[in-house]
């Protein structure tokens, strides 16, 4: 198998608040799926002056399992790259921290979110700060290290919006493309056409199987594993019903659960959950599923890209965006038992901001029903609906909500 690795020295939106949470805690654990741009991130922090350490490293796993307190030992600012691969080496960092509790000390970086690994036993709770490193954003593969105007949005009065987003300077774009190239820095910015990009993406998901999978947990059957990645994909944006999700594959429920649990242990599957404060509608409370980068679902399943893959790319931004500062945020989408629904809902400073996508050139007034309807639910707390959708004018089709072309947001 071939991965093509390639170094981007493009801006990332998370740099400055990773800096920060360094100046900040003892440990900053940075995660996020293999390929995203960790170690190059890391490694351009070691430039100022850290020991860079990685776990893929055959004699360095063997250092960290025989005697992990040398390996931890000295002065300088350390950082351990795929600390996953040993998660023991946690409880060294722990102990190591207590013995001498200095900002900025640690920096572990994971392919696999420590937070929900069964072998991680050990917490660095008060000792650490957690990240999250997502495939990089439409802004970051232009060069701006930027993701989408979330954080204008929510600063600038909902009156203000059609100024704030007829003054960004992007011009149209065909999503399709974006989809299909996704967010890891090699397919998306170094490599060129789809074919290049295929053997990238089929030596990715082969590594995935066949290494970084069995880090996490031991899997006797890989290609009912691959059915049940490529089932996955092909419901991308709808709820998530892991009984349904089984018949097509031919698993009992509990193996279902078990492999989707791993693929959102390491960040290709997405768990978005809904919205569930209402006053008195019935709501939807199963999660929705998403792929961690389109690319990857593409290239499973096969498929065009079509709706689903425009909401996929939209929600990426958002986490991008979410996890790329300070304060935190949430995302949601919100669906009623009869059929009223919104994609996403992002709850910031104790307001709700509601968002469509349509992948459709053309919008109309009727368009604006179930946004309008959740802002007639949430009342104040709600700001007013965007409707983001592939067409080249900004305009309220209605007093409360704003359609926007997808390419001014993200």
């Amino acid at each position: 198998m071939i991965i093509i690795h390639v170094v981007t020295d493009l801006p990332r939106l998370i740099t400055p608040n990773l800096e920060e949470r360094l100046r900040v805690m003892p440990a900053v654990v940075l995660t996020g799926a293999r390929q995203t741009g960790k170690s190059t991130l890391a490694k351009m922090l070691d430039a100022k002056g850290r020991r860079f350490l990685s776990l893929d490293d055959l004699d360095v796993m063997d250092a960290a399992q025989r005697d992990p307190e040398i390996l931890l030992g000295g002065d300088q600012p350390v950082t351990l790259d795929e600390v996953q691969r040993v998660p023991s080496l946690l409880l060294a960092v722990k102990r190591s921290i207590d013995r001498r509790r200095s900002r900025g000390r640690f920096l572990l970086t994971g392919s696999a979110n420590l937070l929900l690994m069964r072998r991680v036993s050990e917490s660095l709770a008060g000792r650490a700060s957690y990240l999250t490193l997502w495939p990089m954003t439409r802004r970051e593969q232009l060069g701006t290290g930027r993701g989408g105007v979330w954080e204008d949005l929510i600063e600038t009065p909902d009156e203000n919006w059609r100024d704030l987003l007829a003054s960004q300077k992007e011009g149209p774009e065909d999503w399709r493309p974006l989809a299909k190239r996704g967010g890891f820095p090699t397919p998306a910015v170094h490599l060129h056409g789809d074919r290049e990009r295929s053997i990238w993406f089929d030596g990715y998901v082969r590594t995935y199987l066949e290494r970084d999978l069995q880090d996490l947990s031991s899997i006797e059957n890989l290609p009912e594993f691959r059915r049940l990645m490529q089932a996955a994909c092909h419901r991308l944006g709808q709820l998530l019903n892991q009984t349904e999700l089984g018949r097509d594959v031919a698993l009992p429920q509990p193996t279902v659960r078990r492999y989707l649990n791993l693929l959102e242990t390491s960040y290709l599957l997405l768990r978005l959950p809904a919205y569930s404060v209402n006053r008195t509608k019935r709501l939807i409370k199963s999660p929705k599923l998403y792929w961690g980068d389109t690319g990857i679902a593409l290239h499973l399943s096969g498929a065009d890209p079509d709706g689903p893959h425009l909401e996929n790319l939209v929600l990426q931004d958002i986490l991008a965006w979410r996890d790329g500062r300070i304060e935190r945020s949430e995302v949601f989408y919100w669906r009623t038992t009869t059929g009223q629904e919104v994609d996403f809902v992002i709850e910031s400073k104790a307001r709700l901001l509601p968002i469509e996508v349509k992948a459709s050139s053309r919008v109309h007034l009727g368009d604006t029903a179930d946004l309008r309807s959740f802002r007639a639910e949430y009342g104040k707390k709600a700001r007013a609906g965007l409707l983001l959708y592939t067409g080249d004018v900004t305009e309220w089709l209605a007093p409360d909500v704003l359609a926007v072309p997808w390419w001014k947001v993200i």
